[in-house]
């Protein structure tokens, strides 16, 4: 009886899940595994003097546990998981907000909490929950014919960037920003309002440049090197553009890639150079399709969709995706300055596969086809 109750309840969400997005999910975390093996070997072996499978068997458990998240929260119910958005995004602001009480500091940023296991980032997490909740204001009945629900909304990512600028995490309030605008966009808000946004957050912007030097300058360095490689340090960007110009369309072969081994973090910042450099750029152009693949998919399944509040939040899940992965690809091209994010489902990191897996769980629930369920 217990058998045929599992086996009819593998059979209801098999059927009405998109298989198709959760197959280019499946493709995703396999490649990060390959590339971290490829990517990581000589780092652990020879610079670091661990076991040369050290960074990759953590990938291999991390993408495990990752997969599993992203199982499980596809199979929910999604009026269930709805009503969690708001206690989930709590407990995620509020470990993004004791960051810098019991946060450790690498490179001078704290971002990490330090579980003993792993290091934790805690905006890696509330992400996805922050499109939720943006979408759940909203779409907030008594807001319905009211301007204010953009400003709670509003006042909502201002809480989130607060936190990150004092870390200081600069791309990934640029991210959330552009993924907001995108939210907001879809909801109905007008162009006026949008580049009023832009307006207040380009003067908060130069504000802290002009008014805190010595934490925002940074900032600045970046700029000025982007703009004239002559007037800084620009090693790691100019390496990755290299990189990609050596790999050519079919790479240098697997393991025989340089940048890895001279580049720090190239395999969480630098991968997509990485990638281009031992499997050439045809591999990357394959990587960014699947991505843009799993973004239509969501899209055309907006336009099926009558519960405003999935819809919005679809297309605020498509737009984090997207932004985040092409502020990467950009940033290894050498097109956007410095900025540190890493690629979805790809890159090195316990917190950053989690995160992924909590979109990727989101989408694949919010996108299933509602008439084979719970009959």
């Amino acid at each position: 009886m217990l058998e045929n109750s599992f086996k009819f309840i593998f059979i209801n969400y098999w059927r009405s899940i998109d298989k198709k997005i959760l197959l280019c999910f499946f493709i995703l975390f396999f490649l990060g595994l390959f590339f971290s093996f490829s990517s990581t070997s000589s780092l652990a072996g020879e610079r670091l003097d661990k076991e040369f499978y050290f960074f990759f068997t953590k990938h291999l458990i991390f993408t495990f546990l990752a997969v599993t998240i992203m199982i499980i929260i596809s199979t929910f119910k999604t009026e269930l998981l709805m009503k969690f958005v708001a206690p989930l995004f709590i407990v995620s602001f509020f470990l993004l907000a004791i960051v810098p009480i019991v946060g450790i500091e690498v490179k001078g940023a704290k971002r990490w909490i330090d579980l003993y296991f792993f290091r934790f980032q805690p905006i890696e997490i509330l992400k996805p929950l922050f499109i939720l909740m943006t979408a759940k204001i909203l779409t907030f009945e008594k807001f319905q014919n009211s301007q204010i629900k953009y400003f709670f909304s509003f006042m909502l990512l201002c809480s989130v960037v607060v936190l990150l600028v004092n870390q200081p995490d600069l791309g990934q309030s640029i991210l959330l920003i552009g993924s907001w605008v995108g939210t907001v966009f879809i909801s109905g808000v007008s162009l006026i309002h949008i580049l009023l946004i832009f307006l207040i957050f380009s003067v908060l912007l130069f504000s802290l440049l002009f008014f805190l030097p010595e934490k925002f300058g940074y900032i600045i360095n970046r700029l000025i090197t982007f703009f004239d490689p002559s007037q800084g340090d620009k090693f790691q960007s100019s390496s990755a553009l290299d990189a990609i110009k050596l790999g050519g369309l079919t790479g240098q072969g697997m393991g025989e890639g340089i940048l890895k081994d001279s580049v720090p973090e190239a395999h969480t910042d630098y991968v997509i150079a990485v990638i281009s450099e031992e499997y050439g750029s045809l591999s990357t152009i394959i990587i960014l399709i699947i991505f843009l693949y799993i973004s239509f998919r969501i899209i055309k399944n907006c336009f099926n969709q009558d519960n405003q509040f999935l819809k919005i939040s679809l297309s605020g899940l498509t737009t984090l995706l997207i932004f985040q992965t092409f502020i990467h690809a950009g940033v290894n091209t050498n097109l956007l300055p410095t900025t540190g994010m890493t690629l979805p489902f790809l890159s090195y990191g316990g917190s950053s596969l989690i995160g992924s897996a909590i979109l990727a769980g989101l989408v694949l629930n919010y996108t299933k086809n509602k008439t084979y369920l719970y009959d």
